[in-house]
Parts: structure tokens; sequence; C-alpha cells
């Protein structure tokens, strides 16, 4: 055998096609980005609308007008909004420590359980106030107890929590089966179906809408500060970016994640108390409803800022209403309206995975 050919056998092989990070990204090239990523995406739609024979422009100002048109839209905007910028929240401070939770559903589920049990059993022993704040924090401490079992096994035996967190959800979604068919179903039915809440139960309401705004507001201004301005928010930061750093600088590593997904979920267990109570007011499969899987993109497009995740759930929720409202004006099948929002959405996507990374093809020799 030559050395040349020996050569060639010990040179790694480059692949043809690869991801390579950017260094940085100039504020004003970025936004041009997104810029055109949109506009592509409306392209894209309209050759969508158009062969369904419809006018793209007509299509899209009646999804802004379903949306922001009136009080009554813009309302129904808002409270499609309140979940999504929960479940971003909560994604959001796991994905910073880069664990990757995608049980973001179940902790809903979990919370929304919890939340339930009150709404049934005591709506006439506790005062309304007590009654509200009661199930607010069951569902908060179920949806944590419910983040920390993944955290657990990810500290003490490493454990791929996304496989853990996805399977997850499946056990929530099946334990609410159980108590529609059981304990929990509602008398005199024949169908599997949990009782709806008495009005003690139920979310004041604030300009129209429940209060679950107001509140998920709030606590979108106190993880800003969490993870900008406290201790805790700085050790999670570091954890996310190298794990070995961190215990070098003496950092419980093990803590970290599991008091980091306590919150997350204790963050998803309060949206499904807001879910069970502000929205649908009574618990059922539906009551997630996707938004922790939604939640995950909304993160995502907002850099994990939680300042920035409300514009981005509002812009979201947007969507969602004006894909409802032109199945009504248009005649366009839901199916249709779904994959115009993915359209949308994955365009999006692909500015900001576009924004960070960069394509490398290996040229005829070898290199780049």
């Amino acid at each position: 055998m030559s050395r040349q050919s020996v050569s060639n056998i010990n040179e790694p092989r480059v692949p043809f096609l690869r991801i390579a990070r950017r260094h940085a990204t100039p504020r004003r090239q970025a936004w041009l980005i997104r810029t055109v990523g949109l506009l592509a995406a409306l392209f894209t739609g309209s050759l969508l609308i158009l062969a369904l024979g419809h006018n793209p422009i007509a299509v899209y100002l009646d999804m802004v007008d379903s949306a922001f048109g009136s009080r009554i839209g813009f309302n129904e905007t808002v409270r499609i909004a309140v979940p999504l910028l929960g479940s971003a929240l909560a994604v959001g401070l796991a994905f910073k420590m880069k664990f990757w939770n995608i049980g973001t559903e179940g902790h809903i589920l979990i919370g929304g359980i919890a939340a339930t049990y009150f709404a049934l059993f005591h709506y006439d022993t506790l005062p309304v106030p007590v009654l509200l704040t009661v199930m607010g924090l069951a569902g908060a401490a179920a949806g944590g107890l419910w983040g920390l079992i993944p955290a657990f096994f990810r500290a003490k035996w490493n454990t791929n929590e996304t496989l853990f967190t996805l399977m997850l959800n499946y056990v929530a979604f099946g334990f609410i089966l159980f108590l529609q068919a059981g304990p929990w179903r509602r008398a005199g039915t024949d169908f599997p179906i949990i009782p709806m809440f008495e009005q003690a139960a139920r979310l004041p309401r604030l300009f129209g809408i429940h209060i679950g705004w107001l509140l998920i507001l709030s606590l979108t201004v106190l993880v800003y500060l969490y993870l900008n301005r406290s201790k805790q928010g700085y050790q999670l930061t570091v954890v996310g970016q190298s794990e070995n750093t961190a215990r070098y600088a003496g950092m419980n590593v093990g803590r970290i994640i599991m008091r980091t997904m306590l919150f997350s979920g204790a963050i998803a267990g309060f949206v499904g108390f807001i879910q069970v109570s502000g929205a649908n007011f009574t618990l059922d499969e539906t009551t997630a409803g996707g938004v922790g899987f939604t939640g995950i993109t909304v993160a995502w497009l907002a850099h994990l800022n939680p300042l920035i995740m409300v514009l981005v759930a509002m812009f979201i929720a947007m969507l969602e209403r004006g894909a409802t409202r032109i199945q009504t004006t248009f005649m366009i099948p839901d199916a249709i309206a779904s994959l115009l929002i993915g359209i949308i959405l994955f365009f999006m996507l692909a500015c900001e995975f576009f924004i960070h990374y960069r394509l490398v093809i290996r040229n005829r020799k070898g290199g780049h």
C-alpha cells in the first residue's frame, strides 16, 4: 500500500454537508433575515390560499381583524395567549439550563388535576379567595413535584430527559382518563366527564377576561428578574453553558437541575390551574390542548427571553384565532388553516436557525 493511500485512510472524512455555528450576526442583518422569512412565509401561504380560490390579502386581513379588530376578538386572543405564555416560561427555564423538557403538557395536566380536586370537593367549605389561592398553590405544587421526577433521574443517573419527560405526558393523560371514567365521573351520566366547577371555583374576570392574564404577566416579570437579577438565575445559566465549568466553580449541578425543574413544573402546573378555573371550568383530556408543545416554539422564537415571549405568544395566538375565523368566513378546511399556521411558524423558526447557524458544503478537495 502506498504512502499516499495510508495518508488518505488516516485523514478524517469531512462530511459533504454540515452545520456550523455563526460567530455573531449583526442585529440589523438578523432583523433583515426575519423580515425576509416572514415575507417568504406569507408568499408561500398565499400560494396555498390561491389554490383554494381565495384572495390571500383578504384572508390575511381577516385573520388580523379577527384577533384585534374588536373587543371580543382581542379578549379571545389574550385568552389563547395566556397558556402559551405560561408554558413558554416553564419551557424557557429548563431550556436555559439545556434541560430539554418536553413534558410541559403533562405538568399542565397534573396541575389541573390538583386544582380540580379542591374545586370539586371543597368549593363549599372554603371562602372564595382562599379556595382559589389553595387551587393555585395545589396546581403549582403538583406540577413542581411532577417536574422533580425526571430532574432527579437526570441528576442521579444522567438519564435522557427528553424521552423521560415526553413519556410522563402520557402518564398524566391516562390519569385524567381514569378520573373521568371513575372516581370523579359526573353522577347521572353515562359519559366519562367531570362535573363543571361551581362559580366559587372560577377565576374572576378583569376587563372582560379572566384574571389569569394578570397572573401570568406578573409571573413573566418574576421569571425575568429571577433569570437576570438573582444568584440562582446566574447558576442556572452557567450550568446551561457548561456543567463542568459549574462544577469547577463549586456549584452543586444536581441540586440546580432539580431546583430549576421544580420551578419549571410549578409554572406549568399553575397554568393548569388557570386553564381549569379560568378557561374551561372543568378538567378533561383537552385541558392542555397542545400548548405545552406550542410553548416550545414560543420560547425558542423569543430566545428564552420572558419579556419577548409576551409578544411571540400574542403573535401565535393571533394566528390561531385567525385560523378559526377564516374557516367560517372563507370556508377554509381546518386542516388547511392549521397548515397555514405551520408554514408561517416553520419559516420563522428557519430564520432563527440561519441567524445562529450556517450550512458548510465540502468542496472537491475536502475543504470548505
